[in-house]
């Protein structure tokens, strides 16, 4: 099925790991998904990003995503935390969330979808299944899932 490319979301990862946010980045363009991706480092500026503040004021470069990928495991707030307090906000509940993490612990998986996790996935532990994970969710997220306006609020 070839991809609706008038239908796009912005893709909002926090993740501590420099190099699994740039493989991220060429995985989304070689699997040619062509959503704009928007980083940052943990659960703090996970959470400033979301609502605005500090450097993430201005709505026109930092767009309000239409999906967050989250790593679990970061520094100053983990990926549980944060997804403890985006699912507690009523402005942000509704942005699903997807945990992109290394933790194959059932008890991670457990309290994620507990917190409200849309899905759990296990990084691939090679870039050609990084660029595979990317297409399905790129597939799925665009082409399949009817969200609502991302600006929204």
């Amino acid at each position: 099925m070839p991809y609706n490319k008038s239908k796009s979301i912005t893709i909002l990862m926090a993740d501590d790991d420099e190099d699994d946010r740039l493989l991220t980045q060429d995985a989304l363009k070689e699997s040619r998904v062509l959503n704009e991706l928007y980083c940052v480092e943990d659960g703090v500026e996970l959470l400033q990003y979301l609502r605005r503040e500090g450097k993430f004021i201005d709505k026109t470069r930092h767009p309000r995503p239409g999906l967050i990928l989250l790593d679990l495991n970061m520094p100053r707030m983990d990926g549980r935390e944060a997804l403890q307090q985006i699912k507690a906000d009523p402005l942000l509940r509704g942005i699903p969330v997807v945990i992109l993490t290394t933790s194959q612990q059932e008890e991670d998986m457990v309290k994620g979808y507990g917190l409200g996790a849309a899905s759990y996935i296990t990084k691939p532990v090679n870039f050609e299944g990084l660029v595979g994970l990317m297409k399905a969710i790129g597939s799925y997220w665009v082409e399949f899932v009817e969200l609502p306006n991302q600006e929204s609020e």
